[in-house]
């Protein structure tokens, strides 16, 4: 043979060259290629194939066998963030009908009930769930994130005590005795807790619940309360103990009146977001027993209902240190219960949108109270017409930083503004020394 058709390894061209590489050579190659490359590399091999296994940190189950037959610690051994509420339903692959929520989505068959509580009746057991979480603290001992239904605190109980870097936890259909389970998470820092949703499931967290997580998860930083119950002293149980959070999201609440003063509590928080409440609060109290939050510097308000001008005006007293303003698609904030806002003298970002009964006048005597004003925004608003903006307003607009004025689909000022200053102060055309 001559020495040029010569190799080491015979029919080279035909012959697999990865082989030539150690496993953790090529794991570093494959984790250095683009996400949207990983799934095809897969295809290519066996051994390709549980590479990128390892490679996987994120997972969404949708079968919950695949949990329970231990074939998820094999295929993904390196898991730090796992989503099991699709896998904790049974679902009918078969249907062409779908369910979606803000919370879940999922099939369902057809004979549905719209009086019934439909998740409630299609969850897997509690003792299977507790099961699969006992399956997978063992199996993934360096869980970061967990999205889970229908556990109770001995599963809970087991993750925290297996998986102690866990982080985010994300608990629905929980109650206060779940809640015993959370406490004793030590790191969690993100926690989201969803207890009575509207036509899918029922369940309930009071201040009892509050307080034993208060006082064993201290370490919060994020936390949301979707379809909670509770009160002030909830609230405020929260408060003293959790000294590091910052951002406290309220979601379709059940509350007692007066819990808005327990948010007085919450020295350090810093965002504040109201979200499809039908309610603020339906007895705040006193403006001497409201108190302040010191440190919130953003107020989020989001398809909610204001409709008592006492739990409104309640609202802007508790979070007059507010630097930014966004209010989205919520009902009832007109004229009389807007001018509240001007309590807020520090805001500098105030974001309007879809807020129908809302004027010009009433929009007017409000922002040009807010010295600090930088950054506005007004859109799908349609009673605020641009035929009643005052010369005081349109000064104001000039010397804007940030101006997005879309009221309505007819609106002609920001066309008009073209080539102008108007709503540019502070960037090129401003610059300070």
């Amino acid at each position: 043979m001559p020495l040029q058709s010569q190799t080491l390894i015979p029919n080279f061209p035909n012959t697999d060259r990865t082989l030539l590489l150690s496993d953790e050579l090529l794991l570093d190659v494959l984790s250095r290629l683009p996400l949207s490359q990983r799934n095809p590399n897969s295809l290519v091999c066996k051994r390709w194939l549980n590479l990128q296994g390892r490679l996987v940190r994120s997972l969404k189950i949708l079968d919950w066998d695949f949990l329970d037959s231990g074939r998820l610690f094999t295929r993904f051994p390196n898991l730090t963030h796992v989503d099991l509420l699709n896998g904790c339903l049974f679902s009918p692959r078969d249907s062409g009908i779908r369910l979606t929520n803000r919370l879940v989505s999922m099939h369902m068959s057809s004979g549905f009930c719209s009086n019934c509580k439909f998740l409630q009746e299609n969850m897997l057991p509690v003792q299977v769930v507790d099961k699969g979480l006992q399956a997978l603290a063992k199996g993934c001992p360096n869980l970061r994130r967990l999205v889970v239904i229908n556990a109770s605190e001995f599963g809970l109980l087991t993750v925290a005590e297996e998986c102690l870097t866990l982080q985010e936890l994300e608990l629905h259909k929980c109650n206060d005795n779940v809640l015993r389970g959370i406490a004793a998470c030590e790191n969690l820092q993100i926690l989201k807790l969803v207890a009575d949703v509207d036509g899918l499931y029922t369940s309930a967290v009071t201040d009892i619940g509050l307080t034993i997580l208060a006082q064993g998860c201290k370490r919060l930083v994020k936390l949301e309360l979707n379809g909670c119950e509770g009160s002030f002293d909830g609230i405020k149980a929260i408060g003293q103990c959790c000294l590091m959070l910052e951002e406290l999201t309220i979601c379709d609440h059940k509350m007692d009146g007066g819990w808005l003063a327990g948010l007085s509590y919450c020295e350090n928080l810093k965002t504040l977001k109201l979200l499809s409440c039908r309610r603020i609060d339906s007895s705040p109290g006193q403006d001497e027993y409201l108190g302040f939050c010191p440190a919130l510097e953003r107020l989020h308000l989001q398809k909610c209902q204001l409709r008592s001008q006492k739990s409104v005006r309640a609202l802007f007293r508790v979070c007059e240190t507010v630097r930014d303003i966004v209010v989205q698609d919520c009902w009832g904030l007109d004229n009389d219960m807007f001018k509240f806002a001007s309590v807020c003298r520090r805001v500098k970002l105030f974001s309007l949108e879809g807020c129908s009964l809302l004027t010009t006048e009433g929009l007017e005597a409000v922002i040009l109270s807010w010295q600090y004003l930088e950054s506005l925004t007004v859109v799908s608003c349609k009673n605020i017409n641009e035929s009643d903006i005052s010369p005081a307003l349109a000064t104001l607009f000039a010397i804007l930083k940030e101006l997005r004025w879309r009221p309505d689909a007819n609106s002609l000022l920001v066309s008009s503004l073209v080539g102008t200053c108007m709503g540019k102060k502070g960037g090129r055309f401003f610059k300070k020394t």
